[in-house]
């Protein structure tokens, strides 16, 4: 496991509208990166944001980072590898198409989630799979990744391909909106890619608005309906800071079940994702009498409610940023905790049912 103490994100460019961050201060073999930018701080933080919408929100913090990779050589080859559902979200294609890379080939793989009756995740299957092989090429891949088992899953079963072709893959770049789990086992992958490949140049991951934390089994949450390997937060995780400053702006955001719902079902299924949405809720405001408010708070937040700035700055990561702006997100923080004294999460949650309805009344039948 990757030691997080001294990890800090510095920035790397603001362009355009989006703000690049690189993770440093610990041994990493592959590259790591936190876009921030308006549409995707929207989709994370507004769940009534469905359907092409989630599509387009991602279109202008991808193209503007292919942009930097192509700029630093880092893609050359491309080709595409798509896993159906949740990555169909990811506009590889057509950033590529905006930035003038050249895209040789799509490759597809179906891999599901499988739950039991419990609503216990057990595992993973490919369904289906049509794939092409670039060799020496970059290959381009957009998913959601929590426990990361979907990824290593896909990925193996293109190495496996590729060694069969007697090809090879000269790195590949990974869009996520994802967890911090996800780091280790990339870190991993390329250590085995490597064994096979010796020339392998490692992974670039670029991960949307920040690096989450996923509930692990057998935490529910405060709430006690958080599920495990699913549900995305801040704790333990790296937030971008204008992600962390509209998420605070507001009152209702930072309490969802999870930072991005399913990605699959928020694009194709939207009633499956307003049952989840507004199941949540209606499980908050009938529980709310016996959730510890301020247990919850910290839970999202990731730190206790009246933590010192210089214990927040090492928890948030951000020794290498402007202390103006720091200072300016500690106390926004402060102002935060503060409002929420005189408001029950009974009312909350109603404000949130009503909201969530109003907005997508059309796709309530």
């Amino acid at each position: 496991m990757m030691d997080w103490q001294n990890v800090m994100i510095s920035p790397e460019f603001c362009d355009q509208g989006v703000d690049c961050y690189r993770l440093t201060g610990a041994d990493f073999i592959n590259r790591y990166y936190i876009v921030s930018e308006a549409e995707t701080r929207k989709l994370m933080n507004f769940p009534e944001v469905v359907g092409y919408e989630v599509y387009t929100s991602l279109i202008n913090a991808t193209s503007q980072m292919m942009y930097h990779l192509k700029e630093q050589g880092e893609i050359t080859n491309a080709n595409i590898l798509s896993i159906l559902r949740g990555a169909l979200n990811y506009p590889l294609e057509e950033s590529c198409y905006r930035e003038h890379i050249r895209v040789h080939d799509i490759s597809f793989l179906s891999s599901e989630r499988v739950f039991d009756d419990k609503g216990t995740m057990t595992g993973l299957e490919i369904k289906y799979s049509k794939l092409a092989v670039v060799n020496n090429s970059t290959l381009l891949i957009g998913d959601i990744i929590a426990s990361g088992e979907t990824l290593v899953k896909c990925l193996q079963y293109v190495i496996d391909y590729y060694k069969a072709k007697n090809a090879r893959l000269r790195n590949i770049v990974f869009f996520t909106i994802g967890a911090r789990k996800g780091i280790d086992l990339l870190e991993k992958l390329t250590e085995d890619i490597r064994k096979e490949w010796p020339e392998f140049e490692g992974f670039i991951t670029v991960f949307y608005e920040g690096i989450f934390s996923c509930y692990e089994e057998g935490n529910k949450g405060v709430s006690g309906i958080n599920r495990a390997n699913v549900d995305f937060y801040w704790k333990g995780g790296i937030v971008a800071p204008a992600f962390r400053r509209q998420t605070l702006s507001m009152q209702n955001p930072l309490f969802e079940k999870c930072t991005i719902y399913d990605g699959g079902a928020r694009r194709y299924e939207i009633h499956e994702h307003i049952n989840e949405v507004l199941e949540f809720w209606m499980g908050i405001a009938e529980r709310s009498h016996q959730i510890d408010k301020n247990a919850l708070l910290e839970e999202k937040l990731g730190h206790p409610a009246d933590i010192s700035y210089e214990d927040w700055l090492k928890d948030c990561h951000y020794g290498l940023l402007d202390p103006r702006k720091t200072r300016w997100l500690y106390q926004q923080e402060r102002g935060f905790v503060a409002s929420l004294q005189d408001v029950s999460l009974e009312e909350i949650a109603r404000q949130r049912i009503n909201e969530f309805k109003n907005t997508l009344r059309k796709y309530i039948v």
